[in-house]
């Protein structure tokens, strides 16, 4: 079930919301109940026989955190034997096809190919769980009795499909005692909004402008093998699908949180205007924070971290984590090549000592620059299907195999996009809470913060009417980040 969909925004969150409400504030346990009943049914709404794999993924996780506490006899074996049964989940779903495909590369191997199912969020539920039982063997989390507290933590509806990923001491208390009030509630109500004006009015229309020069379109003269007619267009497209992928994962992390909020739930912040970056390792701090700081946790500190003995031994640590990080995104080298990038640049960054942060305006533009042309090429290749599609999209940026450094399609298609993309450059830095701490300064004044939060109010609502109309058109499409 799509947040974007008339389904959700008209009958399944409505009742949610009417339900839960309605239930005292001291049934806790039903309330708690509800929202469980209430995500499963989410869940379930896309591929019903993937509840099972989610209930299974709570219920093993659950008994998992009551071997490892602390003064459980052999609760290493434990922890290992449940990081394991998670990591074969999600291999058996989401990598065992890939896997065969590889071995049929091999001299006298033809293994049939499974042709599996990818169930919804299972990279991110999966990681949810294991920071459970992780935490619990750590001593930071207390292993929860009742198995409905876990399993309400894993699959509360508003983060399960794509994050954030959320750590259980984040929302503990709040599972076992939260109160709801209606300054969180209007708040989230806002949050909601916003994610969902990004995504309805930034990110779907940007989509058809990265379509139109990774993919073609009607209109636009089709060249050999497909792709940009022009340097221009694959630049302009390239910063389309950025604008794009941007808008539309950091819009459903607003929803995610502005409807935990609604509940009474504190989600961490996802996304902190990564464009903004001075450097690639800046860029990584602020995108998709709850699963960069996930890999640094698990996988990064446990290696040893920076603080190692040698510089092989740092730059291993850093290989493990961005290869896994690429794997993670999907089965394809593609995006472990994606990922091999990463690794390639934070590493020389760290070695070489690159932290133009505070260092003056010229060096911060100059890291700005060279942020931003990386980023900005490794998203063709994580939108790419092929290593080929690639590096003929990346060679057309450089004018490389196509017949001119711009074409009519490209001026049209950019002029008749120019608002929307200098809407989203501007709105994708930090100029929104820049604007937001300057009306705060001039509405210090009882009066004037009441019309200011009337004002605000007032543009949310046609912010979210405009949204909904693309909604009654029909005009909806999944986010992106559920493909992973």
């Amino acid at each position: 079930m799509l947040f974007t969909s008339p389904l959700f925004l008209f009958c399944f969150l409505p009742t949610v919301l009417v339900v839960y409400f309605a239930v005292p504030r001291r049934l806790r346990g039903v309330r708690n109940a509800w929202l469980l009943a209430a995500s499963l049914v989410f869940y379930g709404a896309g591929e019903p026989r993937f509840v099972v794999v989610l209930a299974a993924s709570c219920l093993v996780n659950w008994a998992a955190g009551l071997l490892v506490a602390p003064g459980r006899r052999g609760r290493r074996a434990a922890l290992w034997t449940a990081v394991a049964t998670n990591l074969a989940l999600l291999f058996r779903w989401k990598y065992l096809a890939f896997a065969v495909r590889q071995l049929d590369l091999l001299p006298g191997v033809d293994l049939p190919v499974p042709d599996i199912a990818l169930p919804l969020g299972i990279s991110f539920f999966t990681f949810q769980a294991m920071s459970y039982v992780i935490d619990v063997y750590r001593g930071v989390s207390s292993p929860q009795r009742n198995p409905l507290d876990v399993a309400l933590y894993v699959t509360l509806f508003p983060q399960l499909v794509a994050g954030p990923i959320v750590r259980y001491e984040t929302v503990a208390e709040e599972i076992r005692g939260r109160r709801e009030n209606w300054a969180d509630f209007s708040e989230g109500a806002c949050r909601f909004a916003e994610g969902f004006a990004k995504k309805m009015l930034l990110a779907n229309p940007l989509g058809v402008v990265a379509d139109s020069a990774f993919d073609g379109a009607d209109w636009i003269p089709a060249i050999a093998g497909g792709g940009p007619t022009s340097a221009s267009m694959a630049w302009l497209g390239a910063v389309a699908f950025a604008l794009q992928i941007y808008f539309d994962f950091s819009g459903y992390s607003d929803m995610a949180i502005g409807m935990g909020r609604m509940f009474g739930f504190h989600f961490r912040e996802n996304f902190l205007h990564p464009y903004a970056s001075r450097s690639v390792s800046e860029f990584w701090r602020r995108w998709h924070v709850s699963m960069g700081t996930w890999f640094r946790d698990y996988v990064y500190f446990p290696l040893g971290g920076s603080r190692v003995r040698t510089r092989a031994r740092l730059v291993l640590n850093l290989l493990a984590v961005w290869f896994l990080t690429g794997l993670w995104h999907g089965a394809d080298w593609t995006f472990v090549c994606w990922g091999l990038m990463y690794f390639a640049l934070i590493t020389a960054e760290k070695i070489l000592g690159f932290r133009p942060e505070g260092h003056g305006l010229i060096r911060e533009t100059l890291g700005r620059l060279y942020a931003g042309f990386f980023v900005l090429c490794g998203w063709v290749l994580f939108r790419a299907d092929s290593f080929a599609a690639a590096g003929r999209y990346l060679g057309a940026m450089f004018g490389r195999g196509v017949p001119a450094l711009h074409d009519p399609a490209f001026l049209l298609l950019l002029r008749e996009n120019a608002p929307l993309l200098a809407a989203a450059v501007l709105l994708s830095l930090p100029v929104a809470p820049a604007l937001e701490r300057l009306a705060d300064r001039l509405c210090a004044t009882p009066g004037r913060a009441a019309a200011r939060a009337v004002l605000r109010a007032a543009w949310l609502s046609l912010l979210f009417a405009a949204s909904l109309s693309f909604v009654a058109k029909g005009a909806h499409n999944p986010f992106l980040y559920f493909n992973f």
